[in-house]
């Protein structure tokens, strides 16, 4: 079946362990897990693939809801008379109704995918463009995807919060995939700010070239870019970038491509909707700094962290306020 190939082992070994756990999926994790399958189906169908991750965070709420933990389904079909598989009872607008009960959560975003193709009621979505995300979106709610009278706006309120409209079109445009397993980096390379690791900084998306991270501007490196060619593109004075980046110009690394390259000061602390990160395997202070875009030495502080220590796997480190005292 086409689908197996459709996700990595890697991504297939994330999703087993978040099922194993009890610990919610957040929005982000969940965006990683499905990426690349939305993005193959918006090349099966031309469903956009920011539309299909906002439905799935919606419906499913971000892997969490009963229906997907239960029977993988992210996207809340219900049988219709159609369904011949398993079948699950679940109260929505009535109590007890029926919904489809998928072996894998692939399973599920490939049915959502027949579901609408299959469907007159849908057609007319798919005469527009696959990076028109707000016309899908007023298309689904005016066919009746969902009975929300704002399901519209919820969702290009999601897209737009996370970005997603980039995977349409990157996708479109035939950009590569960012490799993010960077092999080969030098020892010295990792003396300072925490154990600094260019591969823990690189953007795991297609092929962004500017956005901005917790209102703070950032360019993503291409093949070739310097700090100075860098520096120098963007009219930076020669000690910007480097301290942006919470890196000394003595102990600057060589840049890789996919590496995010903040183009403004980092801010005091993350982003509202971030209250704390917990620590994953190979991550360091600076790595997790640059992905909050919090400014090393503010995130030191939140934790009352002094040296440039590696915080073990599993800690909570405190993002926007102070870590209590023990």
């Amino acid at each position: 079946m086409v689908l197996k190939s459709i996700i990595t082992t890697t991504t297939l070994t994330a999703i087993l362990f978040f099922q194993a756990s009890a610990q919610k999926i957040t929005t982000e994790d969940y965006i990683l897990l499905y990426k690349d399958i939305a993005i193959a189906e918006m090349k099966r169908t031309g469903i956009p693939a920011s539309i299909k991750l906002a439905q799935g965070i919606l419906e499913s709420a971000s892997g969490n809801s009963r229906l997907a933990l239960k029977a993988n389904n992210h996207f809340g079909i219900k049988c219709h008379g159609e369904w011949t598989g398993e079948k699950i009872l679940h109260d929505d607008d009535h109590p007890g109704e029926c919904f489809r009960v998928y072996s894998k959560p692939e399973e599920s975003f490939f049915d959502h995918s027949n579901f609408l193709v299959s469907r007159k009621r849908y057609a007319d979505l798919f005469q527009l463009s696959s990076t028109d995300y707000k016309g899908w979106a007023k298309g689904l709610k005016n066919a009746g995807y969902a009975t929300n009278k704002n399901y519209d706006k919820i969702l290009i309120q999601l897209i737009e919060r996370y970005q997603l409209y980039l995977y349409d079109e990157e996708t479109q445009s035939g950009k590569t995939f960012v490799q993010t397993n960077l092999k080969n980096i030098s020892a010295n390379q990792a003396k300072e700010t925490g154990g600094y690791s260019p591969e823990q900084a690189v953007v795991d998306i297609y092929t962004i070239k500017r956005g901005e991270i917790n209102r703070v501007e950032y360019v993503v490196a291409e093949k070739g870019d310097t700090w100075q060619s860098l520096t120098k593109k963007y009219n930076k004075l020669p000690w910007e970038l480097y301290r942006y980046n919470d890196i000394s110009r003595e102990m600057s690394a060589e840049i890789f491509p996919g590496q995010i390259i903040y183009l403004q000061p980092k801010r005091r602390k993350a982003d509202i909707n971030y209250k704390y990160h917990i620590v994953k395997e190979g991550e360091t202070l600076w790595s997790i700094s640059q992905k909050y875009a919090i400014k090393l030495k503010h995130l030191k502080r939140l934790n009352r962290l002094t040296g440039n220590e590696t915080p073990e796997v599993g800690t909570k480190l405190y993002l926007r306020r102070k870590k209590p005292k023990s």
